[in-house]
């Protein structure tokens, strides 16, 4: 289990090799969301997603005799490019297994990262069956994209950035919204929260249609997607919250939120326009819950994690008709 000392060591391992993400603003967010929005772009971080910090976390972890027999993940793209590059910066080989219809851009990047690619069918093929067997087979230290403690510890370390940063601008309590798949970035970032800000509340967001963890939370108990495509915000399309994060969100997270395509499309404009970045639509599910869900929100801050920014050029152009 992921404890407080877990992501106070990955922070050490990552540092010098993170990229420390600000806290940014608009009053023009401020405007349409009613109240005052700090954004922390995790789309600025190395491989454009806060993936790089839990792949580095686990592979800086790994014996010297494991990293050299190489290391392999799955994932629909942000993590996979985030051990790529995490790999290849320890001079170790990789292995990613990514869904055939992931975005192009993501597989074409992990391949140039230096990674070899396995691709698989996600609606018929298992992405764990296929990583745990090739893995077992070659040798492969397997890095789980979020039910992996030093991952969630590598996510953690957006939670101490974020704490010292909302404290030095005098943001001691807010809601805090996360972009969130199988939850590891949600579990690490509450973590991270509930030692050294308490008061602010983590709460996840997802896609309508996805919102298994916002259901989760609801119920108490772990509830499932009944498909695992079909929807823009790919990034975070998992089947179900993990069995190691859930708990951590149900004793940390305050209700989740859920949004539209439309609407993760009209925040990935905003956060262009305003504030001159680019985020993927599952990377920006959290902006859209802030200016679109406000009557769902509590206080006069709203910070929001913006968690990658990998989004294909069809995709971007398609968020950026909104603007017109």
């Amino acid at each position: 289990m992921s404890t407080m000392e877990m992501i106070e060591a990955a922070a050490q391992r990552l540092n010098g090799h993170v990229r420390e993400t600000p806290l940014l603003s608009s009053p023009f967010l401020d405007e349409i969301a009613g109240r005052k929005v700090l954004v922390k772009p995790e789309c600025l971080q190395h491989t454009g997603s806060f993936k790089f910090r839990g792949a580095w976390s686990a592979i800086s972890a790994l014996t010297e005799v494991s990293r050299q027999c190489g290391v392999i993940a799955y994932s629909s793209g942000n993590h996979a490019q985030g051990v790529a590059y995490a790999a290849a910066q320890h001079g170790v080989a990789s292995v990613i297994v990514m869904p055939s219809d992931a975005p192009q851009l993501k597989i074409d990047n992990t391949r140039a990262l230096g990674a070899e690619v396995v691709l698989y069918d996600r609606a018929n093929e298992s992405r764990e069956e296929i990583g745990e067997s090739l893995a077992a087979k070659r040798g492969l230290s397997l890095i789980r994209p979020y039910d992996e403690p030093l991952v969630i510890a590598g996510q953690g370390t957006v939670g101490l950035e974020l704490a010292r940063q909302a404290g030095d601008a005098g943001v001691t309590e807010a809601d805090v919204l996360i972009c969130c798949g199988g939850g590891g970035l949600t579990a690490g970032i509450s973590l991270a929260l509930e030692g050294h800000s308490p008061g602010l509340r983590p709460r996840p967001c997802e896609p309508e249609g996805f919102d298994d963890v916002k259901r989760s939370l609801l119920t108490g108990h772990i509830q499932s997607n009944n498909a695992v495509s079909g929807n823009i915000c790919d990034a975070i399309l998992t089947p179900q919250p993990g069995d190691v994060t859930f708990p951590i969100l149900k004793r940390l997270c305050g209700p989740g939120l859920a949004v539209s395509e439309t609407e993760a499309l009209r925040a990935m404009a905003q956060a262009f326009l305003r504030l001159k970045i680019v985020l993927e639509p599952g990377g920006a599910v959290s902006l859209a819950a802030a200016l679109f869900r406000a009557d769902e929100i509590k206080g006069e801050t709203v910070i929001v994690v913006a968690s990658g920014g990998n989004a294909d050029p069809q995709v971007f152009a398609q968020a950026l008709d909104f603007l017109t």
